[in-house]
């Protein structure tokens, strides 16, 4: 994607007006080395749990880690912990804020302004994934995110200083919220940042589409629950297919299906099989089982299948699918014009199922906390937002097709193979290194 000539680091900062922009190789810039004040970070949790969102982010703030094999300081420190709910004996918030001497607060305020009376830190972590929190009629989690958002809002407002903020996955179960949220970091010029991790996957095989291509049609394939891993393939495939010919224009129509009605609409052409066939072929190889009665290998049922489709306000369609049930299923695939071979990419998320994938995440986070400026555009998840949203109410309709006119969201993409993870650091941490416990990024630390 958006191929480009080598510059120089002078050159970089002339033409960002003294930020950096990333240069297109991977794994030559390590945050730490960068000449200023580590930012001090606060973290805003729904639950710290092993495995939860808080425990794979933060672990890769708390120590060194891995990314594209070389071992890597965060380049900022995390001073303060608001946790919403502490869920018993699994709880990692309090042996975790000892072992480091990070200080729980009550409140967010109290997180922000690190007890006193106005904003105290330089970044701010929204992690508002796990946790016991209602599930509303249409199926979504209601995660506090909105609130979150409020609180860290006000906190800046009433100190009159903005400093970057990341919203872990999507902004909010509610797109008019999703919205309000977006609308008013642009307001306050506060630096956001969301999203998911898996668009920094490595990507097996290599699939680069050049800057402009033009698509007629895209798959993105998971094998996990309802609606918290439609966001991340949703987020995948937007990743993949923002820079396209004309740029991103937005949705115009969404329907979500299930069971057999996701077979009949693709015998009825709304969606072309043969791109979900290359995507498993290429995560599992020739030998696979049919896609229409897959059975995860290892087990004996065949778990239904569902389906988003998609159609773009310039024409291009594409399908969110999920097969099987492999929550480490991350696939991609295109048709593009002139072309009628499928593209298509199975991404690899590291040992350990996929905690390794926040590794790329994380730098990703840590370079928006040190320079100001998300690598990627918030746009993408403020999109995939509305299109999650879109899609649980076509299937809280009985998938019936609806019409988005609130997903007119344009944007320009940007380069972020700087923040992706290549593979180099899989040959350091391997499958066959057993998972630790706790704080642990994993790898050697000399």
């Amino acid at each position: 994607m958006y191929p480009r000539e080598p510059i120089g680091r002078r050159e970089m900062l002339q033409r960002a007006g003294g930020s950096l922009v990333f240069a297109s190789t991977a794994a030559t810039l390590n945050l730490a080395d960068e000449p200023r004040k580590r930012p001090k970070v606060a973290a805003v949790i729904t639950e710290f749990t092993f495995r939860s969102h808080a425990h794979v982010i933060l672990e890769n703030f708390l120590e060194p880690y891995y990314f594209n094999g070389r071992l890597t300081d965060p380049g900022v420190d995390v001073v303060s912990f608001y946790i919403d709910q502490f869920p018993g004996d699994r709880d990692m918030a309090r042996a975790v804020a000892q072992q480091y001497g990070i200080k729980i607060y009550p409140t967010i305020n109290g997180a922000l302004c690190l007890g006193g009376s106005k904003l105290a830190v330089d970044g701010v972590l929204s992690i508002a994934e796990h946790g016991n929190y209602p599930v509303n009629e249409k199926g979504q989690r209601q995660y506090p995110r909105k609130r979150f958002f409020d609180e860290i809002v006000a906190v800046m407002k009433r100190s009159r200083r903005s400093v970057p903020l990341f919203n872990d996955k999507h902004l909010s179960y509610r797109t008019d919220w999703a919205h309000e949220m977006y609308d008013t970091t642009q307001q306050l010029k506060i630096p956001f940042m969301a999203g998911s991790s898996v668009p920094l996957a490595q990507r097996r095989p290599p699939l680069e589409l050049s800057n402009g291509v033009e698509i007629e049609e895209a798959i993105s394939v998971h094998g996990g629950p309802l609606e918290v891993y439609d966001f991340h393939s949703m987020e995948l495939l937007q990743s993949m297919i923002e820079a396209r010919k004309g740029g991103e224009t937005g949705v115009a129509k969404v329907q979500f299906l299930e069971g057999a009605d996701v077979w009949k609409a693709a015998d009825a052409g709304l969606w072309s099989a043969d791109l979900a066939e290359a995507c498993m072929a290429a995560e599992l190889g020739a030998n696979r089982p049919p896609l229409r009665k897959f059975i995860e290998p290892g087990r004996k049922d065949v778990i239904p299948s569902h389906a988003i489709l998609l159609t773009y306000r310039d024409g291009l369609r594409a399908v969110i699918l999920r097969v099987g049930s492999n929550d480490f299923r991350w696939n991609f695939g295109c048709r593009l014009k002139g072309d009628r071979t499928p593209q298509a990419t199975s991404l690899y998320v590291g040992p350990w199922r996929n905690r390794n994938l926040f590794k790329a995440l994380s730098r990703s986070i840590q370079s928006h906390m040190i320079h100001g400026r998300a690598p990627y555009p918030v746009e993408r998840t403020l999109l995939v937002t509305g299109m999650l949203d879109a899609a649980m109410q076509s299937r809280f309709q009985k998938g019936q097709p609806l019409e988005t006119p609130q997903l007119l969201t344009s944007y320009a993409a940007r380069d972020f193979r700087a923040m992706r993870e290549m593979g180099a650091s899989w040959k350091i941490i391997t499958e066959e290194m057993p998972e630790p416990k706790g704080i642990d990024p994993g790898g050697p630390r000399n």
